[in-house]
């Protein structure tokens, strides 16, 4: 695995999810407000809210890899990338579409990030 080029696209792609987070914060804030339920505009902004951390994630993952050439921390990343999909995507769908199944997949997404957060720490500890 080409590690730089690898890293780049991790940090590129947390850069972007960032701006998708605030833009999603944006319309919740401004668009969704007089929409939504209170609790469905709660869920909205905590899916919000955590795209934004694990994007910060996918970024630091990436600038971690790159500094210390492992493509495992590029793994974490990726993690996190998946518990995004899981996690803030379950939340979106349920505040938006009202997807109610989409329910058990949320804390699905949150072990997801758990579990990066894990990994992430225990290759830097690892680290000689």
């Amino acid at each position: 695995m080409d590690v730089d080029a690898s890293s780049r696209r991790l940090i590129a792609v947390g850069c972007v999810l960032a701006g998708i987070g605030v833009a999603a914060g944006a319309f919740g804030a401004h668009m969704l407000k007089t929409m939504l339920e209170p609790p469905m505009l709660a869920a909205y902004d905590t899916g919000t809210r955590y795209q934004m951390y694990h994007a910060f994630g996918m970024i630091l993952a990436g600038m971690a890899a790159r500094l210390f050439g492992d493509p495992r921390l590029v793994t974490v990343g990726s993690i996190f990338a998946a518990g995004m999909v899981m996690f803030c995507g379950s939340l979106y769908g349920i505040a938006l579409a009202g997807l109610k199944w989409m329910g058990p997949i949320t804390p699905l997404g949150g072990l997801t990030f758990i579990i990066g957060w894990g990994l992430f720490g225990w290759r830097l500890w690892r680290r000689k």
